[in-house]
């Protein structure tokens, strides 16, 4: 967009009418935090945007102050690192993964909704990311009640000047968040943990921080990318438990929960049978999450409209195709992932294919389980 364009078009929004439009009543006593924390001090001065396989930078100073406030005032997610890269260096479009971003505003008071904060707990929020998440929390919670930890120092010391130039001085903290952070809990523990991130797993420090009747809200993901927002309460014998939210969020894996690097993929042969389930179901929200916590070690790629999974650690695969009319599956290794995948898609379907809303987990020390109905129905343990 050109300057001149961007004068000629009218006045941005304001955030807060966007945001609340999008929840329609949800998370509406975070709304005056949302109208008092200008999005725009937490994009830097350039944001990455999708450019065929790769990601252009977009830079505030050719854009224009209009475009760019519009921008900053969408409730939209805007990448702002891809790989370790940050917008603001990049000389060019670059390819590669997402690793920071500027999540939706709407999302991340949807997240905040979801914990039940009420005003006076003390947080720990893993995944500082721009800052804009917490400096929503500061307003809403107050400087002293927050602390925010950040795996990347470039990361964190960007957020570090963007909570600055907002006025807003919570507790900050550059380190790996799955290990929490101790020094900050006090005697009593945090009363919530909130992460920006996703997990495989809920990390044993975050238990073991948590004040009595604390909580934990965060997104459970995996290497298939299928996702669950869901609040814990930690009850008083150390059991975690919750339903998940049913809402269709996710966020970045957090990075020591990334998948390992893969070799280039060589589909074999393997055995071969046909299908007992539409691979077309791993495009429904609920039915992937399924997938996901039956086969947590896979991850799922395509191949065309085809899904292909592997396994790093075994080099097992399961790739499906039409033929001679017939939808088959292959299957190569150790781990039989088609066959998991079906079994835990079987059993989401026998209870009547419902949503994560009637999904729930348990967490305690030794093991966490995620159940479909009740905590006595269908289980997975997800990975340690």
């Amino acid at each position: 967009m050109t300057r001149e364009h961007a004068d000629a078009v009218s006045p941005p929004r304001s955030l807060v009418e966007v945001v609340g439009e999008r929840l329609a009543g949800v998370g509406e006593d975070w709304l005056p935090a949302v109208d008092a924390v200008p999005r725009e001090l937490f994009l830097g001065d350039a944001v990455f945007r999708r450019d065929g396989t790769g990601w252009a930078p977009v830079r505030r100073a050719d854009v224009g102050e209009d475009a760019w406030l519009r921008m900053a005032r969408a409730d939209t997610t805007w990448v702002t690192q891809v790989d370790g890269i940050g917008a603001e260096a990049a000389q060019g479009p670059v390819s590669g993964a997402p690793t920071s971003s500027s999540t939706l505003p709407s999302v991340v008071v949807r997240t905040l909704a979801a914990a039940g904060l009420r005003g006076r707990e003390r947080v720990l929020e893993v995944g500082t990311g721009t800052g804009y998440s917490t400096a929503v929390l500061c307003h809403r919670l107050g400087d002293e009640r927050v602390t925010s930890i950040e795996y990347d120092p470039r990361v964190a010391a960007s957020a570090a000047r963007h909570l600055a130039a907002a006025g807003a001085g919570p507790t900050l903290v550059v380190g790996d968040g799955l290990d929490g952070y101790e020094d900050g809990a006090g005697a009593d523990g945090y009363d919530a943990v909130v992460a920006t991130c996703a997990v495989r797993s809920v990390p044993p420090a975050w238990l073991w921080q948590l004040a009595d009747g604390g909580s934990l809200t965060f997104t459970l993901s995996g290497w298939m990318f299928g996702a669950g927002l869901i609040r814990l309460a930690l009850d008083e014998d150390g059991t975690a438990h919750g339903r998940f939210t049913g809402d269709e969020i996710t966020y970045m894996l957090a990075r020591p929960h990334d998948r390992p690097p893969r070799p280039s993929l060589h589909r074999h042969e393997g055995e071969v049978r046909p299908t007992r389930i539409d691979p077309a179901l791993l495009d429904d929200w609920t039915a992937l999450f399924v997938a996901q916590l039956a086969a947590p070690s896979a991850e799922l790629l395509h191949l065309g409209a085809e899904p292909v999974l592997v396994d790093v650690a075994t080099g097992s695969q399961a790739w499906t195709e039409l033929r001679d009319g017939v939808r088959v599956v292959h299957q190569d290794g150790p781990l039989r992932l088609w066959d998991q995948v079906e079994h835990g898609i079987a059993a989401w379907i026998d209870a009547g294919s419902p949503g994560q809303r009637d999904f729930g987990m348990t967490v305690t020390d030794s093991v966490q389980t995620v159940w479909l109905g009740a905590p006595d129905g269908p289980s997975w343990r997800l990975p340690a």
